[in-house]
């Protein structure tokens, strides 16, 4: 498209009330040669329309988060999963916050099974620690339940790593810093 056409179809888009942030957005997209009818829509704020404009020049399918029930970092998760080649539809849901999709995508291109941890009644710190001990082999059933905070469940991960008896802090009525002190005197004594 010459600059001729860019501006003459700016101009026509110009019509739709666009910010100035959004109207960044459409300029860099005409500049880099993206369709920017696909994302010239006044119910994009600018960031939405950024997560589009990067996945029409990597040459992504962006139909698949170009809904605007997702928000800028839903959007940005699901064209990183994209990129990566990982089966989004596992978190493609706009009721996954952007967190929580990120460690569902980076359980995927670690090819872990997400299922473990993809439960609605985990936050998102409560599946990167589940994520983190599949990375790491580790018996998460162990600790992989929702009654553990994340932090408890980090201290159990720990000490799976430092291959203790976790069973000695393997209880939800102790807190995280007490899990933590029981764990630090199991390795000193295993030193």
């Amino acid at each position: 498209m010459n600059k001729v056409e860019q501006e003459k179809l700016f101009n026509e888009l110009s019509k739709y009330e666009f910010n100035i942030l959004q109207k960044e957005q459409i300029r860099l997209g005409l500049k880099n040669n993206v369709e920017v009818s696909i994302y010239a829509k006044p119910e994009y704020n600018c960031l939405q329309m950024q997560q589009i404009r990067y996945g029409l020049e990597d040459n992504l399918d962006v139909s698949i988060y170009f809904e605007p029930e997702f928000d800028y970092q839903q959007m940005a998760q699901i064209r990183r999963g994209l990129q990566s080649g990982v089966d989004v539809t596992i978190y493609f849901n706009p009721e996954f916050e952007a967190r929580k999709m990120e460690q569902i995508r980076l359980g995927l291109e670690n090819n872990i099974d997400v299922s473990v941890y993809v439960r609605p009644e985990f936050n998102w710190m409560q599946m990167e620690e589940v994520r983190k001990g599949l990375n790491r082999n580790l018996d998460i059933l162990i600790y992989a339940r929702p009654e553990f905070d994340y932090r408890q469940m980090e201290e159990i991960r720990l000490g799976l790593e430092q291959g203790l008896n976790v069973e000695l802090y393997l209880n939800p009525n102790i807190k995280w810093q007490e899990m933590e002190k029981i764990r630090l005197e199991l390795g000193s004594n295993n030193e």
